[in-house]
């Protein structure tokens, strides 16, 4: 059964159309992933199929009586002034006020433990309670606070709660309510490692259909069994998973590419043709006619041929990183360190040793000291931490805050060696072109900061890479780049990341916080899983 239903659809933010004829069908239990460049359209299609934005043109059509659940990126602010409770029993309003009803009664049980009446009422309301599915609804919704880890955070305010609390708040309410139709606009935002193998079990038994936008390769392998690619307004359809999709799309290209230059060579031996044969028209007068004839029915076969277009072939960032000098075999050793916020411990007795060449990825659930530690190996004040010889360390952390209300040009000077030209031509290949270039960098978006950062970072030719969720606010095709010069550098990197696809690929080492406690790992994710105590 067909749910949704996009046909030739058309949205314009200005003069050129995002969208510029999607055609998109998506059947009943369809787990389909919606990906491509940033700015392409994906959310826009999402707004389009929750009625949030209408298209230009197009029709768009949903199966009458489903009901469509949507997870966007912008904050929720309608739950201001609501507990976290309220919001999630929302669609449970009558359970909740026999939920009420309940307490008090035993409140009353308390104080008059005879009191046949308020027993009798108890009972009563209790029978009623189990009837409407109390407690199978509690039992529910406790697995969901669960999985996403804001069981402690019921009885808080929405707007108290951190952004990240929020998006998961938001989105226990949304499955809660068990829509036909899940739209999820990057749901992994804000999740940690154990919070997002929940939910993606969760969504593997999920009985509906799921709509996903996401950076998260690994978790769109685990979900989907559909890509959709948003390229150049139009849309492609493959039936696989997105590292399926990585091949199938890479043969496509090529296919396409044989296909165009074919065409242009037959288009190329047409128009010589009929050059050839006006020629000899001319020379043939005045009794060229049959040539001038020939020469219009090939012209009209030419106007006839249905141009390819020249596929896309997507120019990738120039990351790459060099070093000035090379490190020393040994380039960080921490010995009996314990690390403390304030007074609050966060890991005890660290004992860790990073040599040269390492690629080493530190994982843990949020609030376990990652970044933390970080920040103590970058601000090292300690005798317990100690960096070897030759070390130049080069850092991006997790939020990234220019203080300073200087352009884009004016920070890039600060690390770029040589003229303005050349500077310029540096930058237009990091997507900051023109007089893009003058715009205030306290201004910037999360993915444009990180490329300012990449930018910089690869002027001063570190040979000790430190890296606080790199993935964050960048597409896959810039993460991709980033893994391959990573994977070529020629030094030494130390990570922390959610990102289990980009993990998989770099990592030849996991140092796995848990307990207050790091434990080692020899291999990439993957391997982790396998062996984790």
């Amino acid at each position: 059964m067909i749910e949704i239903s996009l046909n030739n659809i058309k949205k314009s933010f200005g003069f050129k159309n995002i969208l510029d004829g999607i055609n998109i069908e998506i059947k009943t239990g369809d787990r389909l992933a919606i990906i491509g460049e940033n700015g392409c359209g994906k959310t826009t299609i999402l707004n389009i199929i929750s009625s949030i934005e209408k298209p230009d043109n197009g029709t768009i059509a949903i199966r009458k009586g489903a009901k469509i659940g949507y997870l966007n990126q912008q904050p929720e602010t309608t739950y201001n002034n609501k507990i976290v409770k309220d919001i999630l029993y929302e669609s449970f309003k009558e359970i909740l006020e026999y939920e009420r009803k309940l307490k008090s009664y035993e409140e009353k049980m308390i104080k008059e433990p005879e009191n046949i009446n308020i027993i009798n009422k108890y009972l009563s309301i209790q029978e009623k309670f189990m009837e409407i599915g109390g407690y199978e609804i509690n039992t529910s919704i406790e697995k969901i606070t669960h999985g996403l880890n804001i069981n402690n955070l019921i009885n808080n305010k929405y707007e108290d709660l951190s952004g990240g609390e929020q998006k998961r708040v938001i989105l226990a309410a949304l499955i809660i309510k068990k829509p036909d139709i899940l739209l999820l606009d990057e749901p992994t935002n804000h999740l940690d490692i154990n919070t997002l193998e929940w939910l993606e079990d969760f969504l593997n038994k999920y009985k509906g259909t799921i709509v996903i936008v996401s950076h998260d390769r690994y978790f769109l392998d685990k979900i989907t069994t559909k890509t959709i690619l948003i390229e150049n307004g139009k849309s492609i359809i493959f039936h696989c998973n997105y590292s399926n999709y990585l091949k199938e799309n890479e043969e496509r290209i090529e296919k396409e590419f044989k296909e165009y230059k074919d065409q242009q060579k037959l288009i190329a031996a047409l128009k010589k043709k009929i050059k050839q044969l006006e020629e000899f028209g001319r020379l043939a007068y005045p009794g060229g006619e049959p040539f001038y004839k020939r020469a219009e029915n090939i012209r009209k076969r030419l106007e006839r041929i249905e141009k390819k277009e020249k596929p896309i072939i997507k120019k990738e960032l120039p990351i790459n990183f060099n070093i000035d000098k090379r490190s020393g075999k040994d380039v960080l050793t921490i010995n009996n360190y314990d690390l403390y916020i304030d007074s609050n411990l966060l890991i005890k007795n660290i004992n860790i040793k990073i040599s040269y060449n390492d690629k080493i990825c530190i994982i843990g659930n949020n609030g376990c000291g990652k970044s933390t530690l970080l920040k103590t190996i970058i601000n090292n004040s300690s005798n317990n931490i100690k960096l070897g010889t030759n070390i130049k360390i080069g850092y991006i952390p997790q939020q990234i805050n220019y203080n300073d209300d200087i352009t884009i040009l004016d920070y890039a000077r600060k690390y770029f060696i040589g003229d303005e030209t050349h500077l310029r031509s540096a930058l237009s290949k990091f997507q900051f072109y023109g007089e893009n270039v003058f715009k205030k960098i306290s201004k910037l978006s999360g993915g444009e900061k990180v490329r300012l950062k990449l930018f910089a970072l690869i002027q001063d030719n570190c040979n000790f890479i430190i890296l606080d969720e790199p993935t964050n606010h960048i597409d896959i095709s810039t993460k991709e780049t980033l893994e391959e010069a990573l994977k070529s550098y020629d030094g030494t990197t130390l990570f922390v990341s959610h990102d289990r696809y980009f993990i998989n690929q770099l990592a030849n080492k996991i140092f796995y916080i848990s307990d207050k406690r790091i434990t080692e790992y020899y291999g990439n994710y993957n391997f982790f899983i396998e062996h984790k105590k």
